[in-house]
């Protein structure tokens, strides 16, 4: 059961017996049979969409999308990093590849995603484990002084302060699409940011209700393709496999059908 964050408590109840009751509502619900939400928090898709495939849109694609076109704006000719290879990071190195970008570095300690990851626009790839420099060092001699755009799609602070290292003074953004789930802060010289920009999107700016619907609607007509994406189809009864999937690397996103 997961609850919500602030105060630890659901937001939900329902009055049975004359004692109020809470409903836990397992925050998105996606593995539950049924869910109370907010009327406002829905949003109607397209009837042609098909679910195994809008599923996606529930945070991992547009967050990925989102971060290169909605907050780093990432522009044409452009040099990018996108440091972890998993779907969120191959989103974003998509959505680079769509904007224009000159060279999209792929960044991760898994070489098995490396030959995957070029199908998504990543033009060549580094595993920090093969070089003694640390990986920002790496970066800024492999593009004579940094990239443009750093995304970190990990989730460790450690990694954060790297992707802003590793972009170019004066100009360069640095895209912090993980959550570090440790709780530490974010620490660094204060003028490693003159010129420099460090930004933090929620779901890559992109609002449920008003803007995913446009996203399935793209889906729909082709615009968009995320078939990739999908590297595995299960049923429903063998989820812990799917998670260890997951958590070994070994897939991007596995679909489970629920009948």
């Amino acid at each position: 059961m997961m609850l919500h964050p602030v105060g630890q408590k659901s937001r939900f109840s329902v009055l049975k017996e004359g004692k109020v009751q809470p409903i836990l509502s397992f925050f998105t619900s996606t593995f539950s049979e049924y869910t109370v939400i907010k009327a406002d928090c829905c949003a109607k898709i397209h009837d042609d969409a098909p679910f195994e495939k809008a599923c996606l849109f529930g945070c991992g694609l547009p967050t990925g999308f989102g971060a290169a076109w909605n907050t780093a704006k990432v522009e044409k000719g452009s040099i990018v990093a996108v440091i972890g290879l998993g779907t969120i990071g191959l989103a974003a190195a998509d959505a680079a590849r769509i904007a224009g970008a000159s060279r999209v570095i792929g960044i991760d300690i898994n070489p098995k995603k490396f030959e995957l990851a070029k199908k998504f626009g990543v033009t060549e790839c580094i595993n920090p484990k093969d070089h003694q420099s640390p990986i920002q060092k790496v970066l800024q001699d492999l593009t004579s002084g940094g990239v443009d755009y750093c995304f970190e799609c990990v989730g460790n602070v450690d990694l954060m302060l790297a992707a802003l290292e590793s972009t170019r003074e004066g100009t360069g953004k640095t895209i912090i699409v993980g959550l570090d789930p440790s709780g530490r802060p974010l620490s660094f010289n204060p003028t490693h940011l003159f010129g420099r920009s460090i930004m933090s999107p929620v779901c890559g700016e992109y609002k449920g209700k008003s803007h995913i619907p446009g996203l399935i609607d793209k889906l729909v007509k082709q615009e968009l393709s995320v078939d990739e994406y999908i590297t595995d189809t299960l049923p429903f009864e063998e989820i812990n496999k799917a998670i260890a999937l997951l958590k070994n690397g070994d897939c991007l996103r596995c679909v489970l059908t629920m009948g």
